[in-house]
C-alpha cells in the first residue's frame, strides 16, 4: 500500500519537472526540456540567475558548515538552554 502511494506521488511530481513540447520550443538550447514558460530575454536575465545561484550556494555552504561544526563553546550561549534542558529540571 505504501509503495503504491509513494509511486503515485512520485510519478505525479516528476511529470511537472519536465517542460512540455510548446515550452521546449520557446526556450534557448541550454534550457530546452528543463524549464516551462518563456525563456530569458537577454544577458541581464542570465546574470541575475547566476548571481542568485551563487548567493544560494554560499548560503547553503555556510548553513551546513555551522550546523556540522558550530564552534560555539560558551557555556551561557542560547543554544545551551535547549541542549541542556535537564539542568533546569524539565
Amino acid at each position: 500500500m505504501k509503495k503504491s502511494i509513494f509511486l503515485t506521488l512520485f510519478s505525479l511530481f516528476s511529470v511537472g519537472l519536465f517542460a512540455c513540447p510548446v515550452c521546449e520550443k520557446q526556450q534557448p538550447k541550454i534550457l530546452q526540456g528543463i524549464a516551462h514558460g518563456a525563456g530569458p530575454d537577454g544577458n541581464l536575465d542570465y546574470a541575475i540567475v547566476i548571481g542568485m545561484s551563487i548567493i544560494v550556494l554560499i548560503t547553503l555552504f555556510y548553513s551546513v558548515k555551522y550546523i556540522v561544526q558550530p564552534k560555539e563553546t560558551n557555556s551561557n550561549h542560547i543554544k545551551r538552554t535547549i541542549l541542556n534542558f535537564d539542568e533546569y529540571g524539565q
